[in-house]
């Protein structure tokens, strides 16, 4: 046994562990691919509950790229995916429910499930008010059912208008769950840099009052019989 423990000695190289090395680059690589992995999951957990009443949860968190905070809504609501996401695509309808939408145009509809259309927000004195154009675009996945709506600004389609500060820069993103026949779990999460001078008490008006507003007439405008009879090729509900 010693002499195949003095033979194995003698025989095995030793693995230098230097920066240039093939393994040691692997597993600089590997920590690498794993810290950027991680970090979005480790940001999710900042959230911290600003409101929570009727069923309505209002997550916010501090933003890197804006003065206002990131916020996440969390809702169950009476419905099922393809209802929501009728609702959600009537941009037409949006003053009824989305807090301080003022007017709200279809500029282009590239599928029914894809479309871009421009929004102006009504923001008190002594802001000014801001707009934005909205690619919305709608996915399911086939497996899980889940629907994902991701909503980012984007540049052009409608000139720019004096008086009203035009948001470039915001993401948008909704996922409904499936939870029984008529039931669905609604996320939203909105990251947002509204550009100008924005008084102290307006941002927090705009991080949990706007969010929580919203949903709480979603929540009723979304029973309306147009939606409860919306059916997508693309959605199995």
């Amino acid at each position: 046994m010693r002499n195949f423990e003095n033979l194995m000695n003698n025989t095995l190289i030793p693995i230098q562990f230097t920066y240039k090395s093939p393994i040691m680059k692997f597993f600089l690589i590997l920590i690498f691919v794993v810290t950027a992995t991680l970090n979005p999951l480790l940001a999710q957990e900042n959230w911290k509950l600003a409101e929570n009443n009727s069923g309505i949860k209002v997550y916010t968190r501090p933003s890197h790229n804006s003065k206002i905070k990131a916020v996440k809504v969390e809702c169950i609501l009476q419905s099922t995916s393809s209802q929501l996401v009728a609702a959600i695509l009537d941009i037409k309808t949006c003053k009824e429910w989305v807090y301080s939408s003022k007017t709200n145009i279809l500029i282009k509809q590239n599928g029914p499930l894809d479309i871009i259309y421009y929004s102006e927000v009504d923001v008190p004195w002594p802001a000014e008010n801001r707009d934005y154009v909205v690619h919305i675009q709608v996915d399911q996945d086939p497996d899980t059912k889940v629907v994902t709506i991701n909503s980012p600004c984007i540049p052009g389609y409608m000139e720019e208008k004096d008086g009203i500060v035009r948001i470039k820069q915001s993401v948008a993103k909704w996922t409904i769950t499936p939870i029984s026949k008529n039931q669905v779990k609604a996320e939203y999460v909105l990251e947002v840099d509204p550009l100008g001078t924005i008084p102290a008490w307006l941002t927090n008006m705009f991080a949990t009052k706007g969010p929580y507003e919203t949903f709480k007439d979603l929540k009723v405008h979304v029973q309306q019989d147009v939606y409860k009879k919306a059916a997508f090729s693309q959605i199995i509900d």
